[in-house]
């Protein structure tokens, strides 16, 4: 017979939306810049050749996978960097006011529902046990063994990239030259349907919403670059 904690689904999924976020965005990215890249020189020279395209196409994924790296390495260190900046303030302020960081738990904990006895007893005992950590997790909401990590989101966001990208890439190297815009842009599709479904089940959500709503920015990304394509190309 199942007892109450077997019955109860415990699995909790916000601690993956650091490395889910990057991977979601790099892969989405590779896929929509690359097809869209490829739909675009497609559009505009129509007899390209395929040395053509798998330049340009190559050029996209390797060039998109540095750019995400890098940018999502500077955006995360600059988290890492203010959750540093916060850390040393909150030991600054143990070591100098500890009575009035003892008070301010206590107020967080009234705010939370204890009653003020309770709350003044939990924060002395928690205090004792450890300060900093305590602080950070109840009043700033940062965990010092679990920082953000530059380098980590940098490589899950390039790899997720050059992955996504080689879809669009592929479909274009291996499809017929005269059908490439419809390979690229159904390939493209395909590939973002599964990533919105992946990421919404990884995330507890719905499959269908998380498809459609990648799949609906990436078929807008690949339509206006085809027409700007085809615009440029009639006149160059």
């Amino acid at each position: 017979m199942p007892t109450t904690t077997d019955a109860m689904d415990e699995s909790h999924r916000s601690h993956r939306a650091p490395w889910l976020r990057a991977a979601i965005l790099g892969a989405n990215d590779g896929i929509v810049s690359t097809a869209s890249l490829l739909v675009g020189v497609s559009a505009a020279a129509a007899g390209a050749s395929t040395a053509t395209i798998a330049t340009a196409g190559v050029a996209g994924l390797v060039g998109g996978a540095l750019s995400m790296a890098a940018g999502e390495y500077v955006s995360v260190a600059s988290q890492r960097d203010a959750e540093l900046s916060d850390l040393h303030k909150e030991m600054g302020e143990l070591e100098r006011f500890p009575d009035a960081e003892l008070r301010e738990l206590t107020e967080i904990y009234v705010k939370r529902g204890l009653e003020r006895r309770l709350a003044i007893e939990v924060a002395t005992q928690l205090t004792d046990h450890d300060a900093l950590a305590t602080h950070l997790r109840d009043e700033l909401n940062l965990d010092r063994d679990d920082l953000a990590d530059p380098r980590r989101a940098a490589v899950t966001s390039a790899v997720s990239f050059f992955l996504g990208a080689a879809i669009p890439l592929l479909a274009a190297l291996l499809g017929p030259s005269g059908a490439r815009v419809a390979v690229i842009a159904a390939a493209a599709a395909a590939a973002l349907v599964v990533l919105g479904i992946v990421g919404a089940r990884l995330g507890g959500s719905l499959g269908r919403r998380g498809a459609l709503r990648v799949l609906g920015g990436g078929l807008v990304a690949m339509a206006i670059t085809a027409l700007i394509g085809r615009w440029v190309g009639t006149f160059i």
